[in-house]
């Protein structure tokens, strides 16, 4: 039998405060290098501002060491790839897959694009504030419904 791969994604909140943001980011690499240390060897980053992003540059940082690691994009429609903002095109290079939900924008593509990331990962690490509304929000109840474990960082 095959080994397994363990995939392990991000869910978390766009705007971070730049008070919040060096924490952000090493509790986020300590997330990394735990899944990494456990076994996981693909990351799933949705490439939004915030959160998405940061993940990704710890994953492509540890991906300098550890070649066997996987990153893949999960862009929720095409138009998201004319993104602005300077680190996306850089870390999309790093990326060893690029799945898009939908080709045009609609409503409900976020949500596809979150529940993709859910399905496929066996840990879900949840950058969050504890509101009780937006994607993050749904992101970690369908992780629950799903029963998949969750680590938080919050913020």
């Amino acid at each position: 039998m095959g080994m397994q791969t363990k995939t392990c994604c991000v869910t978390g909140h766009r705007n971070i405060s730049d008070q919040q943001l060096p924490l952000v980011k090493q509790q986020l690499q300590e997330a990394v290098q735990q899944a990494i240390a456990d076994g996981y060897t693909r990351f799933l980053s949705g490439f939004a501002n915030g959160a998405d992003l940061i993940f990704a540059a710890v994953v492509a940082d540890a991906k300098a060491q550890n070649p066997e690691l996987l990153l893949e994009a999960a862009i929720p429609y095409e138009g998201r790839l004319n993104s602005k903002h300077a680190d996306f095109y850089p870390l999309l290079q790093t990326c060893d897959r690029v799945y898009v939900a939908c080709k045009q924008y609609v409503p409900s593509c976020f949500m596809k694009r979150n529940r993709y990331m859910v399905e496929a990962s066996q840990r879900i690490i949840a950058v969050y504030d504890g509101r009780k509304s937006g994607g993050t929000f749904h992101t970690i109840r369908y992780a629950h419904k799903l029963e998949r474990e969750i680590q938080f960082i919050r913020i």
